[in-house]
């Protein structure tokens, strides 16, 4: 009789503004709520393609990302010394005004000066182009030390790879490997795929040392010994050919696999016009493998030559890949194995899809069905990360081809705008001329030695080495090297170093303490060795307090973004698709997105690309560009909307574009017209579609690359032919490495780091709550993750006689760390792991000094070193992948020993000052009435 009244419907907002979610890299379409012009709630939105209203923790977070305490507020100018966190707040008239004075000597001068690099931003094809118009060689993204071995791996084998680029057959897939991926990337379609997959009873097969998050669903875990995936993949592809379960018609067709290898050059055979060939097994007569009626055969015979396949045969079904041979160094049995590979090839061939559609392919040869072999996998930074990387990553492409289930009902599919061979993509430039632009784009994919990144005398013409000897199919940079080779002034020195959302102080760093001290290091003459440092992000993070310019960036929620088929877009493989973000909220502060300070910089600096022939400028701020400007004729950043609002792909500028996409929810999807959706690389109707689009110029059918050319045109250099040969140091290395068939080699610091004194391997991963460390000042995100143990499997534990609550020392050959542990069962028994970037510094991030995240949380980097131990030679070498430069994160071998409990994690950097003060120890506030 007397309770409370209670409203049980109260009004959720005034109005909703729908926009792109940047909690992540999902891009996940949201619907934010606002109440009074203040965002109030987020939730999903249901029509988007990407996540079809599912939200995951990070993504209802959002809200406090536009209200953190740790935002910046300003532009600022040092007034400390580096490192210190002091600064002067000013105007960006001034802090513009600055950059212009710092940037336009060097472009004038040497624009190789200025090293130009960004995090995980989803504007690389606006920041390349800036760079690019200035003139400097040294410009990248976070990719070198992320996944390029996945990227690169998968464009040079098979024209794209996992994740942007495609994904599995959610809807037909009845066996599902996964093997290396941590639950942030991707997170929402990943998620929503299995959750498919359990629906229709389709078997899921987890590889990764460590059992959480997505493994832990599987039906069956195989915990891998880390940096052995590529054996155990190369293993499988042994039993499948033993036993005659791979696709001969597939790989006959669409493949290298007939292509003719000379015996003496192991270069493939060609015509006068440069066609490679095959065997024709109708005639039995050399063919150009594109001919129409060309019928190629697998296991021809031409004097001096032998077939890709029979070259795969002979190296595959030796001894040293059966299971038997590889079980102990995988740390899985040999029957297991077997009993894997077996269940592969029974779901491929077994339970094969049938789909009566037609189609035409490349050669002019209709086909009434399409076949599918219903076996999909996904993998990521697991099996990429480590100095074998590459090939491992090829071996998993290889196995997939193998069986004819890529691009097929119930396997791997790409996604728009891939397909694409690695010919289709640029090669990279490096040619720099005093105030002019760069001649080409920086990154892409090499062919050969004549495309490295070399100057007239050999050395290397980027700071940091990308598309060197050392390691030459470097796609994506080596952001992890530039600080230490800017350092040490090898190749050069350089006067500015401008990085976007990058914590290169902290955790996306390796040598956490290193990179700090290189920050800070001056020369004789007291002077910083590295001179100048502009930085921009939109929060006070650990590497703000390293810059001597910083330009304050916005929250997700109050910027435009483009997420475009010129770079990342969020196309499904049934659909072209891009989106964008828009101001839902007004910045309350004096901050601009990083994309319109870039444009207003070079405005200022008159670059070419920017401005008109008077010195005017082409664009006011990035929106502008976004809508205005043109890559090619017709092609712009945004595919929808174009020309009179109807015209897709290609289309004149439509100065209504940026409305017509808040109006249908801030995305544009074209779906692949029925009968073009499989198949991509080799079916004419997609081709013609993509055409239309503007994805392609002209249709581009290829091959799949079993074999990959341009490696064995490395290793023939190595072998001492050819005008551009590597130095003497480096020849062996790549003769080993640079094989065009797949190959598994001990990850490095197995050589380094005696395996008697560090017998354990230890990984990160980042959990589904957090990405990078964006939310770091999220206040409902650090309930979830505050703090971080070192997750210690049960074998270890025992041994060392653990208990809950209890510190242990963990030591590497580069450093050791003292944090506490904890017991978990899902480990391989020689891996210990922890979450990455929940360990915070003092004082960044607003925190207070002693939040959980700078006292019981901790970084797995103090232990990791961008170079490996020293020689003897005299060398600097890398500590990455030889093939691309990717970042060997997950090599790390190490040693564990019981200490004391302790009240803070060791070592401890000392606190830092912050631009934006300490947050309050509640955040309260209310939105509406």
């Amino acid at each position: 009789m007397n309770q409370p009244w209670i409203d049980t419907s109260p009004k959720v907002s005034d109005e909703i503004r729908k926009t792109t979610c940047y909690m992540c890299a999902c891009r996940c379409g949201i619907n934010v709520h606002m109440k009074e012009g203040r965002v109030a709630y987020i939730e999903g939105n249901r029509d988007h393609p990407v996540n079809k209203g599912v939200l995951c923790a990070k993504g209802s977070a959002g809200i406090m990302q536009v209200n953190a305490p740790a935002r910046l507020r300003a532009p600022l100018r040092r007034v400390g010394p580096r490192g210190s966190g002091e600064f002067k707040e000013i105007s960006w008239d001034e802090a513009l005004g600055l950059a212009r004075e710092w940037l336009t000597p060097i472009r004038k001068s040497d624009p190789s000066k200025l090293a130009f690099f960004t995090g995980r931003d989803q504007s690389q094809s606006f920041t390349s182009f800036w760079a690019q118009a200035f003139g400097t060689p040294n410009y990248a993204a976070h990719g070198g030390f992320c996944s390029v071995n996945m990227a690169a791996a998968g464009i040079y084998t098979m024209g794209g790879a996992f994740w942007e680029f495609g994904q599995p057959d959610w809807d037909r897939a009845k066996l599902f490997m996964l093997f290396g991926v941590a639950e942030d990337h991707d997170s929402n379609p990943i998620k929503m795929g299995i959750g498919k997959l359990k629906a229709r009873g389709a078997r899921i097969i987890g590889v990764n040392p460590i059992r959480s998050g997505y493994n832990a669903v599987a039906d069956e875990w195989l915990g891998i010994t880390p940096g052995t995936d590529g054996l155990l993949i190369l293993s499988l592809v042994h039993c499948l050919m033993e036993a005659g379960k791979i696709d001969l018609d597939y790989l006959a067709r669409y493949t290298d696999a007939p292509l003719l290898v000379d015996d003496e050059t192991g270069l493939f055979l060609r015509d006068d016009g440069g066609k490679t060939l095959v065997i024709d097994r109708a005639t039995g007569h050399l063919r150009p493998f594109d001919e129409k009626g060309v019928r190629p055969d697998l296991n021809a015979s031409h004097p001096g030559h032998r077939t890709v396949m029979q070259l795969m045969a002979e190296r595959y079904l030796k001894p040293e890949y059966a299971p038997e041979a590889v079980a102990d160094r995988c740390g899985i049995a040999a029957p297991r194995i077997r009993a894997v590979a077996a269940e592969i090839a029974r779901v491929a061939f077994d339970e094969a899809i049938t789909l009566d559609q037609a189609w035409t392919d490349f050669r002019g040869e209709r086909h009434e069905k399409m076949t599918g072999r219903p076996v999909a996998f996904h993998a990521m930074r697991g099996i990429s990360a480590h100095s074998n990387g590459f090939q491992t990553c090829r071996a998993l492409h290889v196995l997939q081809i193998l069986l004819g289930s890529v691009e097929v009902p119930g396997g791997f599919r790409f996604k728009p705008p891939y397909p694409k061979p690695a010919t289709a993509h640029p090669k990279p430039h490096c040619k720099t001329t005093p105030d002019m632009p760069l001649d080409g784009p920086h990154l892409g994919f090499v062919h050969g030695p004549e495309d490295l990144a070399l100057k007239a005398d050999g050395s290397p013409a980027r700071i940091d080495k990308a598309f060197t000897w050392e390691n030459p199919m470097s796609a994506h940079g080596l952001m992890h090297m530039v600080i230490s080779n800017a350092h040490a002034g090898d190749p050069y020195r350089i006067d500015t170093l401008f990085m976007y959302m990058a914590n290169m102080s902290w955790n996306s760093s390796m040598n956490t303490g290193g990179v700090m001290k290189m920050l800070t290091d001056t020369d004789e003459n007291g002077d910083y060795v590295i001179p100048r440092i502009i930085y921009s992000d939109a929060y006070s993070s650990e590497m703000v307090a390293y810059a001597d310019l910083v330009l304050p960036d916005t929250t997700y929620l109050e910027r435009h973004d483009c997420i475009s088929l010129l770079d990342r877009p969020i196309c499904e493989a049934d659909a072209a698709a891009d989106a964008i973000r828009w101001p839902v909220v007004e910045p309350d502060r004096d901050v601009r997105g990083f994309q319109t300070a870039l444009i207003q910089l070079a405005n200022l600096m008159e670059l070419p690309g920017f401005v008109h022939e008077d010195g005017s400028p082409k664009w006011q701020d990035y929106a502008d560009y976004i809508v205005n400007h043109e890559r090619k004729p017709g092609v712009g950043p945004l595919a929808g909307f174009r020309g009179d609002g109807e015209q897709v792909g290609r289309g004149t500028p439509n100065p209504d574009q940026l409305k017509r996409y808040i109006d249908n929810g801030g995305f544009f999807v074209s779906h692949i017209p029925e009968g073009a959706d499989f198949y991509k690389p080799w079916n004419m109707a997609y081709q013609d579609w993509a055409v239309g689009m503007g994805l392609y110029d002209a249709p581009q059918p290829y091959l799949f690359n079993l074999y990959v050319e341009p490696m064995r045109k490395f290793q023939r250099a190595a072998e001492g032919h050819g005008d551009r040969q590597p130095p003497d140091h480096l020849r062996d290395q790549i003769r080993k490495v640079m094989d065009p068939l797949p190959i598994w080699y001990a990850p490095f610091e197995d050589g380094h780091a005696d395996p008697e004194e560090y017998p354990i391997h230890a990984l990160t991963q980042r959990p589904m709550a957090m990405y990078h460390s964006w939310g770091s000042q999220n206040a409902w995100l650090r309930q979830i993750h505050g703090r971080n143990p070192m997750y210690v499997p049960r074998e270890i534990w025992d041994s060392h006689g653990f208990a809950d609550g209890d510190w242990a020392r963990v030591s590497s050959i580069h450093g050791a760390i003292t944090v506490p542990v904890a017991l978990h069962a899902g480990l391989n028994g020689s891996t210990i792991w922890t979450w990455n970037a929940i360990g915070k510094r003092k004082g960044a991030w607003a925190l207070d000094k002693d939040a959980p995240e700078a006292t019981k949380g901790f970084l797995l980097n103090h232990l990791i070193h961008e170079l490996q131990p020293p020689r003897g030679d005299g060398m600097r070498w890398s500590n990455s992948d030889p093939i691309t430069g990717q970042a060997a994160w997950f090599d790390l071998r190490v040693k564990i020993e019981k200490m004391p409990a302790q009240h803070e994690t060791d070592p401890d950097m000392g606190a830092m000052a912050s631009p934006v003060g300490r947050g309050p120890r509640n955040l309260r506030w209310k939105v509406g009435k």
